[in-house]
């Protein structure tokens, strides 16, 4: 305890890392206190069917993304999340179309032209979801709250609102990542998801304590060593690599020796990252858009996440994005040219194509188990609540894409705020050793 509070002093006591934490905060609570205001041509009163409807499946998991503000019809109802598909879709033309790729290797005048790009489909892309939301408040059940009077002009409005919202929450990510604390888009769908989870945990509790009466504690004490457990898990999901040795050949320069070290070459078990999860959900979340956000008739088979067929699509989905996004991002052939051009060779492996073939091998052994412990991350909450009669608020902390992105940000921040002690010769976080984020390949994520 006594190291804790001496690590707190030197954190607070490092100028430009306690001016970032206090910028962080700030506009984390701007963006919290946006959450709460309600679209013109709303009553705020009349939203418990709108509330209800966002309680499960792939709406729910949107509401949980935006710390609630898509069930309390909020100017940031879509959250960032716009911004993130159309980062995901950028992300993924440059490395499909060569011209694409091209442009970002110029250096910060490419990347800058993407980022424009990617701001403009942003627009697009909100602009589709707005429409879409306006359809689904219109639905039986929440079209109450809307106030007649406000008809004529509620389309247009709301449109713009939720536009301009996006790319307001969008802009508060930017400022983060660029003068506060750690990556902003990331940090920011961490609050929204950490910001229900008081609520989520009250509701278990309170259902616990009803049912059970004192007995309801165990169960709760139960499911929180779960929790812990499937934490702990996932920390070494995202932190597991198969190192493959490397040796450098040794170099007579002048009267130096150069290279002659051996190393190790990282290969990451979960090198997708959280990604196939959300092409996963992404692609099950079209089903519910096409019938404005209401899952009717064989859509709904794609809003309940505790039913069989959901886990099962689901799961197979998983695997195949696994597969296909790691072998966009990961080139054995260029690993193995660098490793060549440096005077470097796996032992027991010739140069060149053999060695990029030694890596490909290893790199879809590992692959596949990672692939397997991802999907089963990603059906956990539904199988929670479906085994352990969970409140479906609380089962969405139990695995999924919400506890992923929340244990990889809290990873990648901690290790920068570890990194601001070391620079200034402090003790790290941890006496055992560094900290290690996720180093992850996904702008945003």
């Amino acid at each position: 305890m006594k190291k804790f509070i001496t690590t707190l002093k030197n954190i607070w006591s490092i100028e430009e890392l306690r001016n970032k934490i206090v910028f962080t905060l700030l506009l984390l609570f701007i963006y919290r206190l946006g959450s709460f205001i309600v679209l013109p041509g709303i009553d705020p009163n009349k939203l418990a069917g709108l509330d209800q409807s966002a309680q499960g499946g792939m709406l729910g998991l949107l509401n949980a993304f935006v710390g609630g503000a898509f069930s309390k019809a909020s100017i940031f109802a879509l959250g960032i999340m716009p911004y993130i598909s159309a980062s995901i879709f950028m992300q993924l033309m440059t490395i499909l179309v060569p011209q694409m790729a091209k442009i970002q290797k110029e250096g910060e005048s490419g990347r800058k032209k993407i980022n424009q790009w990617t701001r403009y489909l942003t627009v697009i892309v909100t602009a589709f979801q707005a429409a879409a939301y306006i359809g689904y408040l219109h639905s039986p059940g929440i079209k109450e709250a809307l106030i007649p009077a406000y008809g004529n002009f509620f389309w247009v409005s709301t449109v713009v609102i939720l536009t301009v919202g996006t790319l307001f929450v969008m802009w508060l990510g930017e400022k983060i990542t660029d003068k506060g604390l750690g990556n902003g888009t990331s940090i920011i769908i961490m609050v929204g998801i950490l910001a229900r989870l008081p609520h989520s945990f009250m509701e278990e509790w309170s259902s616990r304590m009803a049912k059970y009466g004192v007995g309801g504690l165990l169960f709760v004490l139960v499911e929180l060593i779960f929790l812990v457990a499937i934490i702990m898990g996932l920390i070494m999901l995202v932190q597991g690599t198969r190192k493959v040795p490397v040796n450098y050949a040794k170099q007579i320069v002048g009267n130096r020796q150069l290279g002659g070290a051996r190393n190790f070459l990282p290969l990451k078990v979960n090198a997708a990252g959280v990604m196939p999860i959300i092409f996963a959900q992404a692609i099950l979340f079209l089903p519910t858009v096409f019938t404005g956000f209401t899952g009717s008739g064989w859509a709904r088979y794609f809003t309940d996440h505790t039913h069989w067929v959901y886990m099962i699509v689901y799961s197979v989905c998983v695997i195949a994005f696994t597969f296909l996004y790691t072998a966009l991002i990961f080139n054995p052939k260029q690993m193995a040219d660098e490793l060549k051009r440096n005077n470097g060779f796996i032992p027991g492996v010739k140069p060149g194509q053999p060695t990029a073939d030694y890596i490909g091998t290893i790199m879809d052994r590992i692959t596949l188990p990672g692939a397997i412990l991802l999907a089963v991350v990603g059906i956990l909450p539904g199988l929670f609540q479906l085994v352990f009669q969970m409140q479906m608020n609380f089962s969405t902390f139990f695995g999924g894409t919400s506890l992923l992105i929340m244990v990889g940000v809290i990873l990648d921040t901690l290790q920068q705020i570890e990194t601001q002690l070391l620079m200034r010769q402090y003790d790290g976080l941890m006496s055992s050793g560094r900290v290690q984020g996720r180093q992850a390949v996904t702008p945003g994520l």
